[in-house]
């Protein structure tokens, strides 16, 4: 691992640290307003709903400029999503602006990697990521969990106080979001060193009939590939699938185990830290060319998650926990990096990942809708757990038995 690579693997860790601790403290300040419930899974609707409507410039965007100035513009407007909580802007829409600057960072985080490395190395590239990200996301639920609690919140804001300066933080969402403010920082410092590689297929036209027209032809190009549709398919229905079982963990530990918010993040914790165990078992044991072989494990996991309803013993959630964690992150890290070694050959980094965000988010948004819509109609997290493992199940079954008759048809 060299010096430009281990910036790189900074710059994520430190933005998606934010990102997630920022989750719960906008989550904090929604419970402080005594917003409806149904508001939460909303809240992330509002994040993710950027990457469905930039889509078709963000890619080109990410591929027009510098990978790390595209990063560095792109946590700057995180930390406008910050400040717009901190001065009363709804969290649903400051959350959302946070949300845009995500949407143009991912293409640009991903993108570098087929830009910087060989082809060979993108998988276990791919694993240095997602298990350092995950553990951004293990910290970030520990930090939003920490600094939202009232024990812990109320000693911070006594040290913060300033004497003779009002400096307006009276609360703890406020408190935790003016700390998170300053990791955003961090991570923008650390976009700076990152390595400036050649720019690779430079979009011919920043015309947005253009780019919207170009993006269309890049996502037709990509889902009739063989094996970027199977990949493309399987990191949509996981990266739905996680989002909404992050929300399902907080209302399930609620239930089932009496925890607080404070306590329930750091139970999705866990999650994360078996997603890192898989994804440090794929990078070692999965080759790119074998990736599609772990679909199966992607059909076992919906059937693992219905073993959560019985459960009421904190110590079994965990380890239940870490394992549904670790099943997806060693079926979804191969997939990620054929989908992105697809991609790169066909249009381009930052396009390609476009294309995926573009498909993922959107089934993020359906799911946590769906998620959102079951807690209006006051529907048990016990009958939305079953739902959710029998629809993960399902679709991965469709998505397998389809990759099984391509190849029996020879279209592999």
């Amino acid at each position: 691992m060299n010096r430009g690579f281990k910036i790189i693997l900074a710059a994520q860790f430190f933005s998606a640290l934010a990102d997630n601790a920022l989750l719960f403290a906008a989550i904090a300040l929604l419970k402080e307003m005594l917003a409806p419930d149904w508001h939460i899974p909303v809240l992330q609707q509002a994040f993710v709903a950027s990457y469905i409507v930039l889509a078709p410039f963000v890619g080109a965007f990410a591929d027009s400029l510098p990978k790390g100035r595209v990063m560095f513009i792109s946590n700057t407007i995180k930390m406008v999503g910050c400040i717009a909580m901190l001065v009363g802007v709804s969290p649903l829409i400051a959350f959302g602006i946070a949300g845009f600057g995500a949407a143009m960072y991912s293409p640009a985080k991903y993108g570098i990697l087929t830009e910087y490395l060989p082809s060979n190395q993108l998988v276990s590239a791919n694993g240095w990521i997602e298990g350092l990200t995950v553990a951004a996301i293990v910290l970030g639920a520990v930090v939003g969990g920490v600094l939202v609690n009232p024990t812990v919140s109320s000693t911070l804001l006594n040290l913060w106080d300033v004497p003779m300066i009002d400096t307006g933080i009276t609360t703890a969402p406020m408190l935790a979001i003016s700390i998170i403010f300053v990791i955003y920082i961090i991570a923008a410092l650390f976009n700076l060193g990152i390595p400036r590689v050649p720019i690779d297929h430079k979009p011919i036209s920043r015309s947005p009939i253009f780019l919207v027209t170009n993006f269309w032809h890049c996502f037709k190009l990509l889902w009739k590939d063989p094996l970027g549709q199977v990949s493309l398919a399987v990191t949509t229905l996981f990266w739905g699938a996680g989002a909404t079982l992050r929300l399902i963990v907080l209302a399930w530990a609620a239930v089932a185990l009496q925890y607080d918010l404070g306590r329930a993040a750091y139970l999705t914790a866990w999650v994360a830290v078996g997603i890192a165990i898989g994804s440090v078992l794929a990078a070692r044991y999965v080759k790119l060319e074998s990736a599609v072989r772990v679909l199966p494990v992607g059909i076992a996991m919906g059937v693992v998650v219905l073993m959560m309803i019985p459960v009421t013993n904190s110590i079994l959630a965990i380890g239940l926990l870490i394992v549904i964690g670790a099943m997806g992150g060693y079926f979804v890290v191969p997939m990620n990096a054929l989908l992105q070694h697809r991609g790169h050959i066909l249009m381009g980094a930052g396009r390609s990942i476009a294309v995926q965000n573009f498909n993922e988010n959107l089934s993020i948004f359906v799911m946590l809708g769906l998620f959102a819509l079951m807690d209006k109609l006051d529907f048990s997290i016990y009958a939305i757990i079953t739902v959710f493992g029998l629809l993960l199940s399902g679709i991965m079954g469709v998505i397998y038995k389809k990759h099984r008759h391509d190849q029996d048809q020879g279209q592999m």
